[in-house]
């Protein structure tokens, strides 16, 4: 039943086919059709809320967005305040749709147009327990980007990760600059944190909450912490360091994308267009004077080519940024000549790639009842609920539910720097069977180790490391834009930082795991080898070494691939203002501009970084702020 409704298009008739697969009951009974109305309700008022596709396509405009993801959607919110700039915001995927914003079905928007799907390249070490020994990269294709595909967590990073971003080179880029744009965004609906007004906000248009339905799994999570000498923190306070239920862009129960937050307000601004659908071929630029001058794009089998007046805002993201303005012409002459395409400006383009990434499936049977299973969720009564009332497990985003924030380097510094997270799941790769899917795990390991726990509840925990050594680049397949770039992540080719952050991950859960917190469930570990780790000794420092270089699953966040730096930084393709080098008129504003990834999820940073720029191009364009 909800195998087809995900895998289905999200086209109008979906709507009221899925309807029929997920209600298979007498529409007269009172709360199904309840239910159904308000499913219908939604499905109608976010395509009525979304900017809609426009009608007619100007020849030129003030600035030209490529990308309607976080940060693009952010831009086009801030610079059409301005009444006399008019802004085009080109995205190449469809409209955010209704059911999109079910968090717990977050997982399953990767199994749909909305996904660009992509694919990192094979490797020495990492991913070799995905099909083909490739990790699935999924970004979002639609209106939102990835704010539509991730699991709504939300989480700023390190005060330090700022002050050295600015300490590298970038004025105006540490902590205390970049608090003002993180408060900015941030409608903090969580009472008992919004009180303290220096660290937060009630005013902006994300709204952030605690988890509207949690399993009492969470409780013990906290709890195991507090057993082994952490506290509970509000982690995008004063100090990350410590525990704490996870902070989420939903309201009422609901996703809140960056659509929703920063496009729905804007719906009737004349100065404001968004072309959906709209595949860009190639930033324009003239390579005498050294100037982006418009956009060429494709739409409905047609080329469109529209002017910037004032500048192009490339906000495509981490991978497709590099390759846009590769095939445009900016990018390491050696490669770009490789692939046949003129060099205007020879810059670093792609390299630097950083991610979060962590062992997947660390597992723990218990003897209750008490975690999230799909068969448990994905019931009538639920579905229900969360419609008529947005409540019930359909209100909780994937499963995971709480996070801790360790500085493996001075464990018990209650003001550390953080390189270790432990992301808590009040299931596993067995509660949800897309999670095989969604990580592209080989079917031969995945029925091998799960398969003789699939009736079984469970929990895991993703220790992720937070600031990774290890560098990747992305790189052009062809000249052709169709073409998808090549990704080489180069996970574990720092000389063995990386992993022993995640082992010592691993011996914590298994720590956390045998406090008395967890023991009232009879927490165990699963331990079902991994086959291709079977020669070596369970539970040894080797056997998880290789199974986090088997199972090695991405938590989405990709960046620093235009890195932001001084001039005198080889690495660097754009400065402090997010101008690339050389280039008049030509700002890239996204993750790709990070210079170093945070110990954060990457969404709520990316919002702040096109908050900021929003105000740099204002000032430049002599507007105050």
């Amino acid at each position: 039943m909800w195998r087809w409704w995900y895998r289905s298009r999200t086209t109008e008739p979906f709507y009221h086919q899925s309807i029929i697969c997920v209600f298979p009951a007498s529409p007269h009974d009172g709360a199904v059709f309840d239910a159904i109305t308000g499913f219908l309700a939604d499905a109608a008022s976010i395509r009525h809320e979304e900017p809609a596709d426009a009608d007619h396509i100007d020849t030129e405009y003030d600035f030209v967005i490529i990308g309607a993801g976080s940060a693009g959607c952010v831009l086009s919110n801030r610079l059409t305040e301005v009444k006399h700039f008019n802004v085009l915001l080109i995205e190449a995927g469809d409209s955010e749709q209704a059911f999109m914003d079910i968090p717990v079905i977050a997982t399953m928007m990767q199994f749909t147009d909305a996904n660009w799907d992509y694919q990192t390249e094979p490797q020495k070490a990492g991913c070799m327990g995905m099909r083909h020994g490739r990790c699935s990269w999924p970004r979002g294709k639609v209106v939102g980007g990835s704010s539509v595909l991730h699991s709504m967590m939300h989480t700023r990073g390190n005060r330090k990760d700022y002050d050295r971003w600015a300490a590298n080179g970038n004025p105006g880029w540490d902590f205390k600059s970049a608090l003002k744009y993180f408060k900015k965004s941030e409608n903090l609906d969580i009472p008992e944190l919004a009180k303290n007004k220096i660290y937060h906000s009630r005013n902006g248009p994300l709204t952030i909450e605690y988890p509207k339905w949690r399993t009492p799994l969470s409780d013990a999570f906290l709890k195991a912490g507090v057993e082994t000498g952490a506290k509970i923190v509000d982690y995008n306070g004063e100090t990350q360091t410590g525990y704490s239920i996870i902070q989420f862009t939903t309201s009422n129960g609901t996703r809140v994308s960056a659509s929703r937050a920063f496009l729905h307000p804007i719906t009737n601004r004349k100065n404001f267009h968004i072309t959906k659908n709209s595949f860009v071929t190639k930033i324009l630029i003239d390579p005498w004077k050294k100037k982006a001058y418009g956009v060429e794009f494709r739409k409905d089998g047609k080329k469109f080519v529209v002017i910037a007046k004032r500048e192009v805002i490339l906000s495509a993201g981490a991978i497709n940024s590099p390759q846009i303005l590769m095939i445009s012409g900016i990018g390491p002459k050696e490669h770009l000549t490789e692939k046949n395409i003129s060099t205007i400006v020879d810059l670093p383009v792609g390299y630097n790639l950083q991610d979060h990434w962590a062992l997947g499936g660390l597992t723990f049977i218990i003897n209750t009842t008490d975690s999230i299973r799909f068969e448990r969720v994905a019931t009538l009564r639920n579905i229900i609920k969360y419609y008529n009332q947005r409540s019930g497990p359909l209100t909780a985003p994937t499963g995971t539910e709480a996070i801790a924030f360790i500085d493996t380097k001075n464990p018990k510094n209650d003001d550390g720097y953080p390189d270790l997270e432990l992301l808590f799941v009040a299931g596993s790769l067995v509660s949800q069977s897309t999670y095989k899917h969604a990580f592209a795990i080989d079917d031969y390991i995945y029925e091998t180790v799960y398969d003789p726990i699939a009736d079984m509840d469970t929990w895991m925990v993703f220790p992720m490391i937070l600031l990774p050594k290890s560098r990747g680049r992305i790189m052009l397949k062809s000249k052709n834009p169709y073409k998808k770039p090549l990704i080489y992540a180069n996970y574990f080719s720092d000389g063995g930082h990386d992993e022993k952050v995640i082992l010592y991950g691993i011996r914590k859960t298994i720590e956390l795991s045998k406090t008395e917190a967890f023991q009232k469930y009879g927490s165990r570990l699963h331990d079902i080898p991994i086959p291709n780790c079977a020669h070596l000794r369970f539970n040894s420092d080797a056997y998880w070494i290789c199974a986090m270089k088997t199972l090695t699953v991405t938590i989405y966040h990709h960046c620093c691939t235009n890195k932001m730096g001084p001039k005198t930084d080889p690495e660097a393709v754009v400065d402090s203002r997010l101008k690339v080098y050389g280039i008049r008129g030509l700002r890239v504003v996204d993750a790709s501009v990070m210079p170093h990834v945070p110990a954060a999820h990457t969404n709520a940073p990316t919002i702040m970084i096109a908050e900021k720029a929003a105000d740099l191009i204002k000032e430049d364009w002599g507007i105050p702020v």
